[in-house]
């Protein structure tokens, strides 16, 4: 298998700033996308395609709606022509937005929607390629061969796209590689973009360049490698294509629009992207607006940071191509709860509530952790504003230490070491972190407050900034080492972004407690362009926390911006899901819906989450079609596939294991598998 050596590949300016990455711009049908452009928003049609009126209205309502690309599937030649009566009914209804064909296996469909749509996509795994993931070994002449037969096949579209004024989107998705890179570079991010650079000089070779490229995966891990890669590897070429972002199979709901800002908004605090699509298994109308609200932030993010210096160090002692979790020091906060070491990040909950306001605390954490069986908040944090609020936090533990794993005291500046000298601790508190912030002048104050917590069997959050730390804190710090610390910043940074915060952060932390846990505080200070209701806070916390995690970086995670209990906890348990960080739930990976799709795919996914979404660590993919099928099920136990109309095949990991099962027994049968093979368990 063939590898690459990343420690010397570059995809971005900086991984402190988002310093947008300069791309071609390329035309696509009057809408110009790379270069100094707003960053495109594109959704999918979901109607069958040769319904000519159906696909008209529903690309007129994502017009509407604010969509300016608007992809519709060609699986065979009769809908690519169906796609020039489309085009015509749309322009004459004076709707001017660019149609896109979606083609993956039939060359013949892409020379015929060629001649009615501004662009072409092509997926190189299905097109021109072999894949019945056979296992041979090639030898460079076979291999050569390969690419010559390659040559061969695609020319013919290239040049009618370059004859029609065409784009064209080079799309990679996980899973669905050839056999022939699939033995060379395994099912990996490598042979993604691989895959695509072949093609990519194949339209070289013809003079042709109005292309875009995409590397999605339902694994926002997997498809942000892949992004970066693809970045890399094109700057070695001297290629500056722009980039089609999307995290593909996300699923519907907030799962859905969680991982999707985990794996598009990690890439754009990068600086990379230039136009996207969100894929939910809903109404492709919902779509638009998260796509929308992700590309503001980020244009928001990039014209701030545009003409700032770079800071001196741009590059941190993460590998961005290889997702390992930092190593830290374990620290038990109960006989239930450890954090850092090998143990899954911890959940931490800060209540809205004032510390005197005694019984509406207990009465929120009993409600909540009643109501949240297997994702319970495991920290509770308090706000402790003056001396007199000891006395409520002795309260609030006497009634709630059975409750919940810890207790975080965020302590305010009027409260000193004194203070807490003072105060008659009860029983029991062993585990207790005790949160303040520490200005760089405040050094031996940290050291003080570390000892003190250490003497109490109690930990220390020590919230500051890298700065700080660097240059004070840490001459104080080092020869205490790390034993009962905690790093966090809520801190606003100079010149960085949120993101980069916390990577300053980390690396800061290696010159004097490099085994320190870190503590991922979703605060206003740590959002780009925040509004206040969920779903606005659900796209910020997920941008912030989910980059990090990716980056291996998080041993606690709070969500301060949410004021209701129950939300902030599940916020945060899906963030940590929907980075492969910690897993509470069932996953489910579920396409968006399209003109191939063999069977309802909403109200399927729903009927299948209803009677499965109890199986924790269990992923089911729930494909509509046969295309990404297979590929996109690289990470699943078990997939449900549309094989024929009313019929499904049902998928033990890559493998199909029963054809043709009838659509009204499917499910039924999907469980009798999960129960053949272990995994099964009644709902509680």
């Amino acid at each position: 298998m063939t590898m690459i050596d990343t420690s010397k590949l570059l995809y971005c300016d900086s991984r402190y700033q988002a310093k947008r990455r300069h791309s071609r711009v390329m035309n696509v049908g009057g809408i110009q996308i790379g270069g100094d452009q707003p960053i495109r928003v594109q959704s999918m049609t979901t109607t069958n395609t040769q319904d000519v009126d159906a696909t008209v209205a529903q690309t007129l309502a994502l017009a509407e709606a604010g969509c300016e690309i608007v992809r519709i599937t060609a699986p065979n030649k009769q809908a690519a022509a169906a796609l020039g009566e489309i085009s015509k009914k749309l322009r004459a209804a004076k709707c001017d937005v660019p149609l896109v064909a979606d083609i993956h296996f039939l060359p013949a469909a892409a020379m015929e929607a060629a001649k009615h749509v501004e662009k072409v996509r092509i997926n190189p795994g299905n097109y021109a390629d072999k894949k019945k993931f056979a296992v041979l070994e090639y030898t460079d002449a076979a291999y050569q061969e390969e690419l010559e037969r390659l040559y061969e096949s695609f020319s013919p579209i290239v040049l009618r796209c370059k004859e029609l004024g065409r784009a064209m989107r080079i799309g990679t998705n996980h899973g669905s590689l050839s056999d022939r890179l699939m033995n060379r570079y395994g099912d990996s991010p490598l042979g993604m973009v691989e895959s695509a650079l072949e093609f990519i000089r194949i339209a070289e070779s013809h003079n042709y360049y109005d292309i875009c490229l995409s590397m999605k995966s339902s694994n926002p891990k997997v498809m942000i490698e892949a992004y970066r890669l693809a970045v890399a590897r094109m700057n070695q070429e001297g290629m500056n294509y722009p980039l089609h972002l999307g995290v593909t199979e996300a699923g519907d709901g907030e799962d859905a629009r969680v991982k999707s800002a985990i794996g598009i908004g990690t890439l754009l605090n990068d600086g990379l992207g230039d136009t996207i699509r969100v894929s939910l298994t809903e109404d492709p109308i919902y779509e638009v607006p998260v796509a929308r609200d992700l590309a503001e932030k980020a244009m928001s993010l990039w014209q701030e940071q545009a003409d700032r210096p770079l800071p001196e160090l741009t590059k941190d002692r993460i590998d961005p191509f290889d997702f390992r979790k930092r190593a830290t020091r374990p620290i038990t906060l109960s006989e239930q709860c450890t954090l850092g070491g090998e143990s899954v990040p911890a959940v931490v909950v800060k209540t809205q509530h004032r510390i005197s306001e005694i019984t509406d605390i207990v009465q929120d954490v009993c409600r909540t952790q009643t109501k949240l069986k297997d994702s319970k908040l495991e920290c509770l944090q308090l706000s402790i504003q003056t001396p007199e609020d000891f006395q409520h936090f002795s309260a609030i533990h006497e009634a709630l230490h059975s409750v919940v794993q810890a207790f975080v005291l965020e302590l305010s500046d009027a409260i000193d070491i004194e203070h807490l000298q003072e105060f008659k601790w009860p029983h029991g508190l062993s585990g207790t972190i005790l949160l303040q912030k520490i200005a760089r002048e405040d050094a031996f104050y940290a050291a003080n407050l570390l000892q003190f917590c250490r003497d109490q069997s109690f930990i220390f959050a020590l919230d500051t900034s890298a700065e700080a730390l660097r240059e004070e804190i840490a001459a104080q710090l080092k020869p205490m080492g790390s034993e009962a610390l905690i790093l966090t910043s809520s801190l606003p940074a100079e010149d960085i972004h949120p993101v980069g915060s916390y990577r300053a952060l980390v690396e800061a932390a290696e010159g004097c407690v490099p085994d320190a846990p870190i503590w991922l505080r979703n605060t206003l200070y740590n959002t780009l362009a925040p509004k206040d209701y969920y779903s606005d806070r659900l796209l910020e916390s997920s941008l912030f926390t989910g980059a990090l995690l990716c980056d291996g970086i998080g041993d606690m995670v709070s969500i301060e911006t949410e004021p209701l209990l129950e939300k902030g906890t599940t916020l945060a348990y899906n963030i940590l899901q929907g980075a492969r960080a910690r897993i509470s739930k069932t996953e489910f990976v579920a396409c968006p819906s399209c003109g191939r799709t063999l069977f309802d795919l909403q109200s399927v996914t729903q009927k299948i989450r209803a009677r499965t979404d109890h199986l924790k660590g269990v992923t089911i993919a729930i494909m509509g079609c046969i295309v990404n099928g297979p590929g996109e099920m690289a990470d699943a136990d078990f997939g449900y596939v549309g094989g024929a109309p009313s019929k499904i095949n049902l998928y033990v990991g890559k493998e199909c294991v029963k054809y043709n099962v009838p659509a009204s027994e499917a499910l039924d049968r999907l469980i009798d598998l999960i129960k053949e093979h272990g995994k099964w368990v009644e709902p509680t």
